[in-house]
């Protein structure tokens, strides 16, 4: 037995409303849409899960018992845009230039993908809950 892939499963508001800006900013297309709360999207050979978390009784329970438990049904609407995942990507430049456009690149976006001290070239977006998608390249002769 060995593993093989990894797949990120990020926390959205409204899974449907998602893929639709997956598709439209970010260029990935639905392969599963349940719109009861799951979908996959799919760009290239990249493959993304968007579960709903929509559950908003968190509101309705004393702050004692937030304080004791805040997260009961692990879908609380409080957790959607609270993830991160790192996709790796051929050419980040093209990246850049393919989602400039379409404002889905991170605030601090500094108009062209970021080198980094461990030997790569991200271009980070934000979608539409915050979730943070890093496109990382392997710089050659890097660490």
């Amino acid at each position: 037995m060995r593993l093989t892939t990894t797949v990120p499963a990020l926390p959205v508001r409204d899974v449907v409303r998602a893929v639709e800006a997956y598709e439209r900013t970010l260029g990935f297309h639905a392969a599963h849409l349940d719109p009861g709360g799951f979908a996959i999207v799919v760009r290239d050979d990249a493959e993304l899960h968007l579960w709903q978390a929509a559950d908003d009784g968190w509101r309705q329970r004393t702050p004692g018992e937030l304080a004791e438990s805040p997260v009961r049904s692990g879908a609380e609407d409080f957790l959607a845009g609270t993830a991160s995942c790192r996709i790796a990507c051929s050419d980040v430049d093209a990246l850049h230039a393919e989602l400039a456009p379409t404002g889905a690149l991170h605030p601090t976006d500094a108009g062209r993908p970021a080198a980094t001290s461990h030997g790569t070239r991200e271009v980070a977006v934000l979608d539409l809950d915050g979730n943070l998608l890093t496109f990382v390249e392997a710089v050659v002769g890097g660490p």
